[in-house]
């Protein structure tokens, strides 16, 4: 394997204070590296330095100038007065412009007939109608599909999702990605795996998902203390040696922290024998003296706040209905909330998950249906959004504004400032200014404002976006002792296994089906139920208990009706499929009638299907 890029003797430092020093990196073709390590190391400015988007303090970074590099951003930037076709079809590449023309004509209720048959002549001359349907695959994948619609109309999430279907479709020689799964639903994730693992693409990546970077990864590096760590296997084999590493670091440091005590007695001897000393001992103890410094204690977040008692009465929902535009989001949905209930909130995104949350806590009345509260019950609320800080506040006045002294679990009281500290804000950044803080470090400054309102009933909204792995771990260990309710959004599989027991599942529909189970456990039943649909109804030992009305006489006979309309219209689409190739290439528009009958035909398949998949379940 060649080398593409490589970084050496980096430096780097932000406000006066240096992330890294000396550090050098190599890539090689191939090569699927996760870079990992806590907030505020200096990942994102590390992706930064080896996309070039700017150039380090110190040392370089040496690549091919024919190597092309694919950068997403945590947040991207876009042009001015763009549209998404004018950000998504480079002007440099002939496909993607004939490309650009044909979808811009298509979106056109009256598209000019002799234009479309000039641009179908020259997609099929160069070879385009190929790329073009992986385009579009792309495309539709990222949840795009409207081309005209101006970038600066689109929400943070759809900017990202533009952003990663532009890289994908230029399919560089180093894709450069910045948690490339914020903002994707879990099904998104999966074929994004299947993508970046096709062929032998190189890939430097940062991402908090662990099932992503296990299936995506095939080497670890770690940034810790401005030090590189690279470990050539999984995830777990990475933990493995990280855990050895750092008991070696520990025997290490008590023997450097022993030999220090003895050379500063020495050190502090009379100040008239100090010129008689050896240069060579004074320097060696101050350079033991850094290196002691600098080692970090191995602080850990200490998740203990207190929570308010629980009353009998937590939260009800009562048939509850809500639409927006004349489309059912929610539709007659009834639960009673249970003690330490651990909810997984699942579904596409636009399917109504945040609305169900905006109910739940009363920012949204339903348009039907009653909310009854617990008197007792308090929410913490942690958004996908994050608070809006004021940069130039000091991180210590931001919780001080909440409480100058927090209730812990076991009853003991501790300041602002001690809070801080067990959140890894040591002194320093604590009475620094907000701007100072990562991306990450704001995300856990927002945890940490969340809990400190001694919530009983917990909603996490995607906690996982821009935290880092070390963070999370101690985050579900919390998790794993809160007594309370919770209720998870979350498009990280592991969390969602891990942390709850029972699923609301956003149809997109309306419906809102309720599944005891995990994420894993219903994604294997739906496998289940795909590939022997004559025997689903067979006990599985993973299928999760569904809990449904049984189905009626008028849905029985609907559900047996399907099973003949269902493979009915797959042999249609087979047969017009196939049709397509005995059709003169030049004559366009009986093509294009075919296609559409097709994607017609397919549509309604889709449908037949998920109404089928429901019925069965029933």
């Amino acid at each position: 394997m060649s080398t593409l890029i490589a970084a050496e003797n980096l430096g780097h430092a932000y406000h006066d204070e240096w992330l890294f020093k000396n550090l050098t990196l190599g890539i090689q073709t191939g090569q699927r590296v996760a870079l990992v390590g806590i907030n505020g190391a200096g990942k994102s400015t590390l992706l930064k330095l080896l996309a070039e988007r700017f150039s380090p303090l110190e040392g370089k970074i040496v690549k091919n100038k024919a190597v092309k590099i694919g950068f997403l951003d945590q947040d991207p930037t876009f042009p001015e007065g763009y549209s998404i076709s004018d950000f998504i079809f480079s002007l440099e590449n002939k496909q993607q412009q004939l490309i650009k023309e044909y979808e811009e004509l298509i979106e056109d209720p009256n598209p000019d007939e002799k234009t479309l048959n000039r641009l179908y002549e020259e997609l099929s001359e160069h070879n385009a109608w190929e790329y073009e349907h992986e385009i579009k695959t792309i495309l539709s994948r990222m949840g795009i599909n409207h081309l005209q619609q101006q970038i600066s109309t689109l929400s943070g999430g759809q900017k990202k999702r533009l952003a990663l279907a532009k890289l994908l479709i230029e399919d560089p020689e180093i894709y450069v990605l910045d948690e490339p799964t914020n903002h994707l639903d879990i099904d998104t994730i999966e074929w994004l795996e299947k993508l970046l693992t096709s062929g032998n693409k190189t890939i430097l990546l940062v991402t908090h998902d662990r099932y992503f970077l296990d299936n995506v990864c095939n080497t670890i590096v770690e940034l810790d203390r401005g030090k590189i760590y690279t470990y050539n296997g999984t995830y777990a084999y990475f933990l493995e040696k990280k855990s050895e590493r750092e008991a070696s670091d520990e025997s290490s440091f008590q023997k450097n922290k022993n030999l220090l005590k003895k050379e500063l007695e020495w050190m502090r001897r009379m100040p008239q024998a100090r010129a008689t000393k050896s240069q060579a001992r004074i320097d060696a103890f101050y350079d033991l003296e850094s290196k002691t410094k600098q080692r970090s204690d191995n602080q850990t977040i200490t998740l203990n706040v207190k929570m308010s008692r629980q009353g009998n009465k937590i939260l009800e929902l009562h048939n509850i209905g809500q639409s927006f535009d004349e489309k059912k989001i929610i539709n007659d949905f009834s639960y009673t909330f249970k003690k330490a209930d651990r909810i997984g909130l699942a579904g596409k995104n636009g399917t109504g998950k945040s609305t169900l949350l905006n109910i739940i806590t009363g920012a949204l009345h339903p348009d039907k249906g009653t909310v009854s509260t617990g008197e007792t019950t308090v929410y913490g609320y942690y958004k996908q959004g994050g608070l809006a800080f004021n940069e130039k506040e000091r991180v210590i006045d931001i919780v001080k504004s909440d409480a100058e002294y927090i209730k812990m679990a076991d009853g003991s009281t501790i300041s602002a400032s001690q809070l801080l500290t067990l959140f890894l804000f040591p002194p320093k950044k604590q009475h620094g200014m907000v701007e100072k803080l990562s991306g990450g470090e704001k995300k856990r400054l927002h945890l940490m404002k969340v809990l400190m309102q001694n919530p009983n009933f917990l909603i996490l909204d995607e906690p996982t976006n821009d935290l880092d792995i070390d963070t999370l771990n101690v985050l579900e260990e919390f998790l794993e002792n809160f007594p309370g309710v919770l209720i998870l959004v979350s498009h990280d599989r592991y969390l969602l296994d891990k942390m709850s027991e029972q699923l609301f599942i956003m149809e997109g529909t309306g419906e809102v089906t309720i599944y005891n189970g995990n994420y894993s456990e219903y994604r294997i039943s739906l496998d289940a139920a795909k590939e022997k649909p004559d025997t689903r109804k067979k006990e599985s030992l993973v299928q999760p208990e569904v809990i449904q009305k049984k189905i009626t006489y008028k849905e029985q006979k609907e559900l047996e009706e399907l099973e003949v309309l269902i493979p009915e219209t797959e042999e249609k689409i087979k047969i017009l499929t196939l049709s397509l190739l005995d059709i003169d290439s030049s004559n366009y528009l009986e093509i294009q009638n075919v296609t559409k009958e097709i994607e017609a035909l397919k549509e309604g398949l889709d449908q037949a299907t998920g109404r089928w998949l429901e019925l069965s379940e029933k």
